[in-house]
């Protein structure tokens, strides 16, 4: 009986012991699978997370989230509410397989709010990409928890996010433009590549932002 008794005591110590362990050692992470970048997240973004991917105009933005709908269309669905700028050949050619790219018009706010909403209540994509729109704060909030709740990545471009949007994003990672990167000689002979790109965590619930990383992205990002 008293055997039995250090038994259930010692099966209780472990549980508590795992109920109270950091959260991050068993989250799931979803990677860029851009390298650099994936080691700065510490393995890749927070599943269920809204995600907002910050830089004055392109500025590699558009490279990571074509390489995060790449890597969801691999193995399931990926989704993009496109205002009227998506060019489709640019994301097949960053690897994103079309065929499994939910593509949903909206030219108002209230329209890729509402289109946001019923990809994530449905839970056919991994990753969501939406451009940022002027959303109440109580929007924000619904969109991300609906995020958390299926398990998927809301992943919102704009050039600097507002308070609103800050408040209920998981990671923020902004983007620069550090310089362009060309083969051959200088001159009219030179061949642009790509361009270098600066990577900054802006904040994470399980780091300090401020971590810089840079990144070499091609023409098609």
């Amino acid at each position: 009986m008293l055997l039995a008794t250090a038994r259930f005591q010692e099966l209780k110590t472990r549980f508590h012991a795992v109920a109270a362990a950091p959260r991050a050692g068993r989250e799931a992470l979803f990677p860029t699978a851009i390298g650099p970048i994936d080691v700065l997240l510490g393995g890749g973004l927070p599943c269920g997370s809204l995600v907002t991917l910050e830089g004055h105009g392109s500025a590699g933005c558009r490279s990571i989230a074509a390489a995060l709908l790449a890597q969801a269309t691999r193995r399931g669905l990926g989704a993009v509410i496109d205002s009227g700028e998506l060019y489709p050949p640019a994301l097949e050619a960053a690897g994103v397989r079309l065929d499994r790219l939910l593509i949903v018009p909206a030219h108002t706010p209230s329209g890729a709010a509402r289109a946001v909403d019923v990809l994530l209540r449905s839970r056919t994509a991994r990753v969501v990409v939406m451009a940022a729109a002027m959303l109440r704060s109580a929007v924000w909030v619904r969109l991300a928890n609906l995020a958390h709740k299926a398990g998927a990545l809301l992943v919102v471009l704009v050039s600097r996010a507002a308070a609103e949007l800050s408040a209920v994003a998981t990671v923020r990672l902004a983007c620069c433009l550090e310089r362009p990167v060309v083969h051959g000689t200088r001159g009219i002979w030179a061949v642009f590549s790509g361009f270098e790109l600066r990577a900054e965590l802006r904040k994470h619930k399980r780091a300090a932002g401020g971590a810089c990383v840079s990144v070499l992205s091609s023409v098609h990002g």
